[in-house]
């Protein structure tokens, strides 16, 4: 592999990794804001101890988040330096707000979250919490807004040519609100959203399976499954306008999304199956004949923009964006099945009772994080060939000065220390869940 293949696999690697621990943060905060919420409305202990434990996780998750974040940021002057300049003036001034904004609300807040609890009114207690919760959000907006306008860059001019050209701002809330960011923005917290109801549903079917600690879980997994249940479901129409947006700027990617080939016909969408570039045909797959035309425009017939009105050298990888796309597609469907059935056992009054649901609750885990990445790398691969779209390709954006060894180098320390990490986390984090809440509130069942 050249060093760029490299380059760009070390910048997969280390933000696919970072990216495990801020949706969590995210989605976590709003469970944190309503655990706490309901134990100052109702004064029951319970809430209260729910509260207290899972800040304890929410701590560790953060301090990884962080840790992991740091890396990315020298990455873009080490192995990217070109794409550096191109796009300073905007990345700067989105990551700069993000930093004073976001990063130091949440961070500010954080240490009354973690170590307040006897220092502080319960009142002040529960603000710290809102506002540790506002900040993880507001930094996810900067991020998602600087990514999106990599999609679909807007509020911009162009200054130089050639190797000195650079994109600067020229219309401040254009670049903010360019035509992808609010649909991407709104995907990706529904997914953060997920992956800390689906993080609390783990843990408390875990609890329930090993019968303990059993009114807080019970509590613990009816908020998780109102949060994952409704994360879901916008999930579902969130991506759907996305979808929408893709046809309008990005038609290339949407078109790889479900490998359809033709310039200008009706496409089906397909279920699932192999692309077959070559032959330019999904292969073992399973399709429902013009249904993407439907979900785009509400009739079967209309024409959709195919692969083949680019050409060739500006099309992405159509198989890998084909399958991590539709893995995606299929985790979320299942996500929507585990948590909307849960709602219907809760109704029911049997959430609680059956083993094999209680089961598939706790590796439902894996689900957002799954979905999650592959959402970005479908959405990031699909992008291709350019690393601005229509203003900068890629291959433009390398460091000139960045060596084959170098990368390789830097890529295998990178794995080795990110491996130890992830089992720091982990056992950490089973450190944690094993020891389980304080005994702070005597469990149902066992009252005097």
């Amino acid at each position: 592999m050249d060093t760029l293949m490299l380059s760009r696999m070390q910048f997969a690697i280390t933000i696919a990794f970072h990216y495990i621990f801020p949706p969590m943060t995210i989605g976590l905060g709003v469970i944190l804001v309503i655990m706490e919420g309901m134990y100052m409305k109702t004064k029951n202990e319970i809430y209260h101890q729910m509260t207290r434990f899972w800040v304890k996780i929410f701590g560790l998750i953060f301090a990884l988040g962080v840790a992991t974040g740091i890396v990315m940021e020298f990455e873009f002057g080490t192995n990217w330096a070109n794409y550096s300049r191109f796009v300073g003036d905007v990345f700067g001034s989105a990551l700069a707000a993000e930093g004073i904004f976001a990063f130091f609300l949440e961070s500010g807040f954080l240490a009354i979250l973690l170590f307040g609890w006897d220092k502080v009114k319960p009142r002040t207690h529960f603000i710290s919490t809102i506002m540790v919760s506002f900040g993880a959000h507001f930094s996810a907006v900067w991020i998602v807004i600087a990514n999106s306008w990599q999609q679909t860059p807007a509020g911009h001019h162009i200054v130089g040519d050639g190797a000195t050209a650079r994109a600067e701002i020229v219309d401040f809330w254009a670049m903010i609100f360019n035509p992808s960011a609010m649909d991407r923005l709104a995907h990706v917290l529904c997914g953060c959203w997920q992956a800390g109801a689906f993080l609390v549903l783990s843990v408390s079917a875990f609890y329930l399976l090993r019968k303990k600690h059993i009114e807080f879980a019970k509590r613990s997994m009816t908020i998780a499954l109102i949060v994952g249940a409704a994360a879901s479901i916008l999930q579902l129409a969130s991506g759907h306008y996305s979808a929408i947006v893709l046809e309008k700027h990005q038609p290339a990617k949407l078109a790889a999304f479900e490998a359809h080939y033709p310039k200008h016909e009706p496409a089906p969408y397909h279920l699932f199956g192999w692309v077959n570039d070559k032959e330019q045909r999904v292969k073992f797959g399973v399709e429902v004949p013009g249904l993407l035309s439907f979900l785009l425009h509400g009739d079967p017939k209309a024409p959709v923009t195919g692969l083949n009105a680019f050409p060739p050298d500006e099309r992405p990888p159509v198989n890998i964006v084909f399958q991590t796309y539709h893995g995606m597609v299929i985790i979320g469907v299942g996500l929507i099945a585990i948590s909307w059935f849960g709602l219907f056992l809760l109704w029911r009054k049997k959430a609680f009772d059956y083993k094999w649901y209680l089961r598939l609750c706790v590796i439902s885990v894996l689900g957002p994080q799954l979905s999650n990445q592959l959402g970005w790398f479908s959405a990031e691969i699909g992008r291709q060939p350019y690393i601005v779209y229509k203003l900068l390709k890629t291959a433009e954006g390398i460091s000139a000065s960045v060596s084959r060894s170098e990368v390789i180098t830097s890529l295998i320390l990178f794995g080795v220390i990110y491996l130890m990490l992830l089992a720091v986390f982990i056992y950490l984090m089973n450190e944690k869940i094993q020891h389980g809440p304080e005994d702070t509130v005597i469990e149902e069942g066992h009252r005097a």
